[in-house]
């Protein structure tokens, strides 16, 4: 499964930061009522059998709303879940070494910060980019900073769809606008919000606003 420009407007990336009384199934699926396009599974701290088993669950809530499910980082669990794809950052894994190992239909983003890194990753067989951080945010310690003027520039020197991510909420979004992003990946403007599926559904409605056509 490949996935489409249009897919990539709202990508939730999960955190249990803010689970509280809920379980990540019950949020992300108030997500996906909210009309989140795209779920990344981020999971830093679980063994091996428990984040197998949540992806499991989680890729079929996803494939119930027709979304693509893809796993942050860990190539096995993306295997043996038979998820959509992976997503890898710049210092996790060679991106041909990924691709080889995940075969051609799988989805594969990868992180870029600069207008080099995009064009290696495009020409290493990325389906889409993950670019930021485009705000300061508190969900990723070590995220470098990304001008607006530097993400323009990406988007401009690849051919693939361009997420940006990084400290993105509905207070800021309308910033990105004339970039050229395909969407916006957000963490703590989807899951820490005390109500995810309105919180969604404003973020999502923002962001079409802002994303080229």
């Amino acid at each position: 499964m490949k996935c489409d420009k249009k897919d990539l407007i709202l990508y939730a990336v999960t955190d249990r930061t803010w689970l509280g009384n809920m379980t990540l199934y019950e949020q992300v699926e108030e997500a996906l009522k909210g009309g989140a396009t795209f779920i990344q599974l981020r999971e830093k701290e679980l063994d091996e059998e428990s984040f197998l088993k949540e992806a499991f669950e989680i890729k079929e809530l996803c494939r119930k709303y027709n979304v693509p499910f893809v796993i942050n980082d860990n190539v096995d669990i993306a295997v043996k879940a038979s998820a959509d794809g992976i997503h890898i950052g710049q210092k996790d894994m060679e991106a041909g070494y990924v691709r080889s190992v995940i075969g051609e239909n799988k989805i594969l983003g990868i992180s870029a910060q600069t207008v080099e890194q995009a064009v290696l990753a495009e020409k290493q067989g990325a389906d889409y980019l993950g670019v930021g951080a485009v705000f300061p945010t508190g969900s990723k310690a070590d995220a470098e900073d990304v001008s607006y003027e530097t993400l323009k520039a990406i988007c401009e020197a690849v051919n693939i769809p361009v997420v940006a991510i990084g400290g993105i909420s509905a207070g800021n979004v309308l910033k990105l606008k004339g970039s050229g992003i395909s969407g916006i990946a957000a963490i703590s403007a989807i899951f820490a919000a005390e109500d995810i599926e309105s919180a969604t559904k404003n973020l999502k409605q923002l962001t079409v606003g802002v994303v080229s056509k």
